[in-house]
């Protein structure tokens, strides 16, 4: 009896991959999510960066088992000619099927209440700080606990973004709110939309936003190229000022992080100012307003000017720590140029991905990016199970012969500033010249 199934091949699929004509792949059957891209929880960028391709391994990895009902709507009838799956999609799968059984993504144990509780004391401590003591040094202390309480608000926001840390929807999206808009004044919504195109696209420097910070920082020369980034749809110009800029990035480093919390709240603002989607932007724009008006009259509540300065340059210097540690998991590692490839998830994620090594009780200080390879292959995986299921992914790496890079906090910090100055080395090479002002005339004229 002949196959009375309709099949298109890669090539056909691979025509429909842009907005209004956007298909994917799954398991071999092939989906029309055109019309899904506007109410897609996870934004239209995750879509429209893997269309034309099968998508089985990230669909895997961001959408709990009761999504699969839901896909037979966009069915088209189609099959993917030649579907084939590599050994090592296959290993990943049954992985990640094996944690479903065993419950791991269900159960979220107390992390968040415990991380919510050391939250009150910081906040408790900061402001008793303020109002109870007149000592400089205890004003500088408060300022310092608050940067310590962003960072924490900063890892539940980072878990509430990729799985429910609350009993119901209703009070993770609360938790979301009070932690990022509300408490640190960024919007939940930025990075999300953020966070998921960098997680789709590890490493990829012209689709992942989590390497482009020109004019401040490049990881490769490749950017010497003026890229163009698709998810700020904008041309990241490789001009004179940032070749100045860039030449002594591996100096900067350290400086421009302890203020990177100031891009974050302008990226805020510019994306709910924006005609883009953004869901609850209501909700967002309100949250964005409570921190703007506790944290400045909480500042001003301090005896001076002097102090008031000394309080928000300590709080934004302590977070900075965080801002540090997103970069060390994938300044050093390996990049590339182009869109992400879904038939080499596993593969792409692990080699743009670095490991800290600590112990156990450090894993307050790292908020779970320390198992970055672990949480990049299984997002929707609380934290508290991570370190249990490092040895599967050390074996599962090992017998397929993929990176599974892991190195110390101090070394993490070497290698990064290490690939910095590589850069920033080849940027100061006069043989490729670029239109230069007076500032990198006058810096580079010897004699």
């Amino acid at each position: 009896m002949a196959d009375s199934k309709r099949y298109i091949s890669q090539e056909d699929l691979k025509n429909h991959n842009k907005p209004g004509d956007l298909w994917i792949s799954i398991q071999g059957k092939v989906y029309d999510v055109s019309e899904w891209t506007k109410d897609h929880p996870g934004g239209e960028l995750p879509l429209l960066s893997l269309a034309g391709q099968d998508v089985t391994d990230a669909f895997v990895a961001y959408h709990p088992g009761t999504a699969w009902q839901y896909l037979e709507k966009f069915f088209t009838g189609c099959y993917l000619k030649d579907y084939t799956v590599s050994e090592a999609s296959k290993d990943y799968r049954i992985l990640a099927a094996e944690f479903s059984k065993m419950g791991l993504f269900e159960r979220k144990g107390h992390c968040a209440l415990y991380t919510f509780c050391f939250m009150a004391m910081l906040f408790a401590a900061s402001v008793y700080g303020i109002f109870c003591s007149d000592s400089t040094w205890v004003h500088l202390c408060s300022g310092g606990l608050m940067g310590f309480l962003w960072i924490q608000s900063g890892w539940l926001g980072h878990d509430s973004g990729h799985y429910q840390i609350m009993k119901n929807r209703g009070f993770n999206r609360f938790a979301q709110v009070l932690t990022g808009n509300c408490l640190a004044g960024i919007s939940i919504a930025w990075w999300k939309r953020n966070h998921n195109a960098h997680h789709i696209s590890c490493n990829s420097l012209d689709f992942d936003p989590d390497l482009q910070h020109m004019p401040f920082f490049v990881v490769s020369s490749k950017f010497f190229n003026s890229l163009t980034s698709y998810f700020y749809e904008r041309t990241l110009k490789f001009d004179s000022f940032t070749r100045f800029l860039v030449s002594y990035q591996h100096f900067t480093f350290y400086p421009v992080m302890c203020f990177a919390r100031i891009n974050l709240f302008a990226q805020s603002f510019i994306l709910l100012l924006s005609k883009r989607n953004v869901l609850h932007r209501g909700q967002e724009i309100l949250g964005i307003l409570v921190f703007w008006i506790w944290y400045p009259l909480l500042v001003s509540c301090l005896p001076n000017w002097g102090e008031r300065l000394m309080f928000v340059v300590s709080s934004f210097a302590v977070t900075g720590i965080q801002h540090v540690q997103f970069c060390l998991n994938h300044f050093s590692s390996s990049v590339y140029v182009g869109p992400p490839c879904a038939n080499d998830w596993f593969g792409k994620q692990t080699q743009g991905t670095l490991n800290i090594k600590c112990s156990s009780w450090m894993d307050w200080f790292h908020g779970g990016l320390q198992f970055q390879v672990e949480h990049h292959l299984f997002p929707r995986l609380p934290r508290c199970h991570l370190r249990k299921i490092s040895p599967f992914v050390v074996e599962l790496c090992k017998k397929h012969n993929l990176p599974y890079n892991i190195t110390s906090f101090w070394e993490a910090n070497k290698m990064t500033i290490r690939t910095l100055q590589s850069a920033a080395l080849q940027a100061r090479d006069l043989s490729n010249p670029i239109p230069r002002n007076l500032v990198w005339e006058a810096v580079n004229t010897h004699g």
